[in-house]
């Protein structure tokens, strides 16, 4: 069609794709309170918005490596920013809270933009290369959710909530135009029909890496959904704080996760895989625990608090890049299925995760608790880690 994208996407049109789809779950998280009391409902049945919307986009990742292997990146990719403005419009209009769930879990159809993003990637370039990249694409775009709650607690502030989503159809709106002219087509192999393509699922899950990597990427990020889940609860209860500080802490995470993407960068060239990914996981149980111990001895502040989990923040960094390019390299020629399916386990993983975390957190235990929850994920994705890592280790041939 007239001006239609034929050449491969630049990077900064990848970049600001995945940012969209990290600013869609973690921008209007300083707004959960308002939304709740201007509902007329508990805060467990605002925080749906964040795990019915994580379900969600678990099953339509499901989906969309299969149709973007088969189909192209290009076209899924499309009509899933089209469903999330017309998602974001709704959310602006709503006056019930199930209007509004309804149409929240429907802004999931831009996830696609962060799975057929990295797809995009590994069609291009072998696996340590695609990690490189994939390592300074995280760094540009981890000012997303660095700056993404604080501008939406500044702008719940002066605008109220609602304002969020209408940046949201906006922002979308541009994204499209921007994927219409400059996401050319990557995938150049496509599968012969749908159900052929889906079948290829056995294909992957018969691969103890697939598992290994799949593992560690859905907790990694599982201990980053407890965080911006629990934040707001701990910011305002136990620290005090306004709702835009509370996006300054929620952002905070983001400030290691931009310092190990850029390691990641430097040194997925020359590392194996499995080393940058086990580097990450124990930078992450550290700081973590360091947390914990910090609490325990009474030593309760947002500056200390906040320095603790930015390890969190730090390993992901470094563990994201490397898991990603692994596990769509278990099998290349699925990349856009290995994407979709990991994603599919990382984002069911984050529902019950932050499910679980609205459930247990109270105003008495959440500084202490929300740490623990963090570390226990983080605990299961090193065990994944070094999983991968011996296999690595014992059978350097790909299984």
């Amino acid at each position: 069609m007239l001006l239609a994208a034929r050449t491969p996407p630049s990077l900064t049109t990848l970049i600001l794709l995945t940012a969209m789809s990290v600013l869609s779950l973690n921008m209007f998280l300083p707004s959960l309170g308002n939304i709740a009391s201007e509902f007329g409902v508990s805060y467990g049945v605002a925080n749906l918005s964040i795990a019915g919307y994580l379900a969600v986009t678990a099953v339509l990742q499901i989906v969309m490596g299969p149709l973007s292997d088969r189909y192209g990146r290009r076209p899924v990719m499309l009509i899933g920013l089209a469903v999330f403005v017309l998602a974001s419009i709704g959310c602006f209009f709503a006056r019930d809270i199930f209007v509004f769930l309804t149409f929240r879990v429907m802004q999931g159809g831009v996830i696609g933009a962060m799975a057929l993003s990295r797809a995009a990637v590994r069609d291009q370039y072998e696996e340590r290369e695609a990690a490189s990249l994939l390592g300074y694409v995280s760094m540009a775009m981890a000012v997303a959710p660095m700056t993404g709650p604080l501008f939406g607690g500044i702008v719940d502030q002066w605008l109220g909530w609602r304002a969020n989503f209408g940046f949201f159809a906006l922002a979308g709106t541009g994204l499209f135009l921007l994927a219409w002219f400059d996401l050319g087509e990557t995938n150049h192999s496509r599968s012969e029909t749908l159900g052929k393509q889906f079948r290829t699922y056995p294909e992957l899950l018969g691969s103890r890496r697939f598992w290994g990597y799949s593992v560690c990427i859905t907790f990694s990020l599982g201990a980053f959904y407890v965080y911006v889940t629990g934040a707001a609860l701990v910011g305002a209860v136990v620290f005090g704080l306004s709702t835009a500080m509370i996006g300054v802490a929620v952002g905070g995470i983001t400030l290691g996760f931009i310092l190990g993407s850029f390691i990641s960068g430097r040194l997925a060239g020359r590392y194996p895989l499995g080393v940058m990914v086990l580097a990450g996981r124990i930078s992450a149980f550290a700081g973590l625990s360091i947390g914990i111990v910090l609490v325990w001895a009474g030593v309760v502040h947002p500056v200390s608090y906040v320095g603790c989990v930015m390890f969190v923040g730090l390993g992901n960094g470094l563990t994201m890049p490397a898991a990603g390019s692994g596990v769509m390299s278990v099998r290349p020629q699925l990349a856009g299925s290995a994407a979709g399916l990991s994603g599919a386990m990382s984002v069911a993983g984050g529902a019950g995760l932050t499910t679980l975390t609205g459930a247990v957190l109270t105003p008495e235990n959440g500084a202490l608790m929300l740490l623990a929850i963090m570390l226990a994920s983080v605990a299961v994705s090193g065990a994944a880690a070094l999983y991968v890592r011996w296999l690595d280790m014992r059978e350097p041939q790909r299984a």
